[in-house]
């Protein structure tokens, strides 16, 4: 009686095995479509929408500093979370684990940005420093991120080919 009931064990184990890899490998997809649309959604809706509709730029500005810095943010919890899931994964995501510099990338322009130029933007605005300088290198730190939310996304999303006989 032990006999089919090891089977049944080994084979249930073995389904959840299987499905919890997929499921992992679709949770990789998920946090990257998670990280490129919400730099999407904030870089190039939220943000020209601030200084589109506020009166002042100053307070468009320190609205999409904030809006920036739950990216930032989010951005780090997603990183380490696809790091987790890279981990969990363990040799069965090869397409997760190629993104792996991708996500680095990512979290180290999101703390960049947000705990060196942030900063600096700020204090060029009080103290009429180089703004447009610090703006550019912020704004082009996001796109970076972008791209790299993007690349990654890209390659978890591109169908494996099949190689010939």
């Amino acid at each position: 009686m032990g006999r089919p009931a090891t089977r049944l064990c080994l084979f249930v184990t073995y389904k959840a095995a299987l499905l919890c890899c997929a499921v992992l490998s679709r949770l990789h997809i998920l946090l990257a479509a998670l990280w490129w649309g919400g730099t999407t959604a904030l870089a190039f809706v939220a943000v020209p929408v601030l200084f589109m509709h506020f009166d002042s730029p100053a307070l468009a500005g320190a609205a999409a500093a904030k809006l920036f810095a739950a990216q930032s943010v989010l951005t780090l919890v997603l990183a380490a979370v696809a790091t987790l899931v890279l981990i969990l994964a363990s040799g069965q995501d090869q397409a997760g684990k190629s993104t792996r510099v991708f996500w680095v990338g990512g979290a180290l322009l999101a703390i960049c940005n947000q705990w060196w130029v942030a900063p600096l933007i700020v204090s060029a605005r009080s103290t009429g420093g180089n703004l447009a300088l610090w703006h550019g290198l912020g704004s082009s730190l996001i796109v970076s991120q972008w791209l790299l939310a993007l690349a990654t996304l890209w390659l978890l999303t591109t169908p494996h080919k099949l190689e010939p006989n």
